[in-house]
């Protein structure tokens, strides 16, 4: 059986390799993603992730612990020992440096989050952070707090690429990077703007591949083009057929009706 991919595996090779990295949402993305060759696959511990991590057995699993869910470094201990027993090779966590040094502490390999945070953006708004001197230190220092913590990568969101290039080089944490051009350990999308499947905004740095929402569109077309035959022949009594009953012979029948005089 081939090896899960570690945390030692990807210090071992950064600046020497890069990988694609995406956020899957189902079993069927995450196959799909991993099949297509990508080794990083972040997604969250919900029903789907028993089956995620059977169809990727060696991808390195990056599971979202949800912002707000615990309320303490201890809850945040027991929660992070849970999802990692669940099958995760690493716990994203964007609550504070407390959280994550606690973690951290115990072997829990973390994944932090800098620049465009969207469970914090009230603090910054949906936009490029890093752009002045100023708030470029505060990022870079943020990293530097967070690697310190014992963080083991680090989610890079909405930078300039200069300040990403500048991060990627000056910490050993593997570093994610979305909308921060090339200079990253990893270049992250997610799942549904690469195939097409987001139907809301979609950000400079996304790209649609393909577009699988025509596909869905139709494939809901179908549902419910099958589901109202079904209605149709239920109410005109044509479903069920002769041939979808099940019958007693006459004997069991009688026997059957005796026993219950």
């Amino acid at each position: 059986m081939a090896k899960r991919t570690t945390v030692f595996d990807l210090w071992s090779q950064k600046g020497k390799k890069k990988w694609p990295q995406t956020h899957i949402d189902t079993a069927k993305e995450a196959e799909a993603a991993y099949k297509a060759g990508i080794e990083i696959i972040s997604c969250e511990p919900d029903h789907h992730f028993k089956d995620v991590r059977n169809v990727a057995p060696t991808a390195f699993l990056s599971v979202g612990l949800k912002h707000g869910l615990v309320s303490s470094p201890q809850e945040a201990i027991k929660k992070g020992f849970e999802i990692m027993e669940m099958g995760a090779d690493a716990i994203y966590c964007s609550h504070s440096i407390n959280f994550i040094e606690a973690m951290a502490k115990e072997g829990i390999p973390v994944t932090a989050h800098v620049g465009l945070v969207p469970n914090i953006a009230t603090w910054t708004n949906y936009r490029a952070v890093g752009k002045t001197s100023n708030e470029a230190f505060k990022v870079y220092q943020k990293v530097k707090d967070l690697e310190n913590a014992g963080a083991a990568c680090v989610e890079v969101e909405v930078v300039p690429v200069e300040l990403a290039e500048f991060i990627t080089k000056n910490t050993k944490m593997i570093t994610m990077g979305m909308g921060c051009g090339d200079v990253c350990d990893t270049q992250y999308l997610f799942c549904n703007d690469i195939l097409g499947t987001n139907v809301g905004h979609y950000p400079r740095h996304a790209k649609k591949y393909v577009d699988l929402e025509i596909k869905e569109r139709e494939l809901q077309e179908l549902r419910i083009k099958g589901f109202k035959m079904f209605v149709d022949e239920f109410n005109s009594g044509v479903y069920p057929e002769e041939k979808h009953l099940i019958k007693m012979e006459e004997k069991e029948l009688n026997d059957f009706l005796d026993k219950v005089k």
